[in-house]
């Protein structure tokens, strides 16, 4: 009895040592990919044409906000 109460303790040390090794790896992966992505960015500031087509899409953000506040004031009924 008391083998098998220690086969599995060491069934489950592996299976702890298997999960954090594989949330280390995710960890790991998370890091590189936030630096990718501010590198990518930092990158995509020094093009040419950068500061015009960051306007334009602020414009659009809000031009779309503007058409979704409108529809939202249609759908509300009055008097409820």
């Amino acid at each position: 009895m008391n083998g098998q109460k220690k086969s599995r303790v060491d069934n489950l040390e592996k299976r702890v040592a298997a999960i954090t090794n594989v949330l280390q790896h995710l960890l790991n992966e998370s890091q590189m990919l936030k630096d990718l992505s501010v590198g990518t960015l930092e990158t995509v500031k020094l093009l040419p044409g950068y500061d015009k087509a960051i306007e334009e899409l602020k414009n659009k953000n809000e031009e779309m906000q503007q058409v979704s506040e409108n529809e939202t004031k249609l759908e509300i009924p009055d008097g409820q």
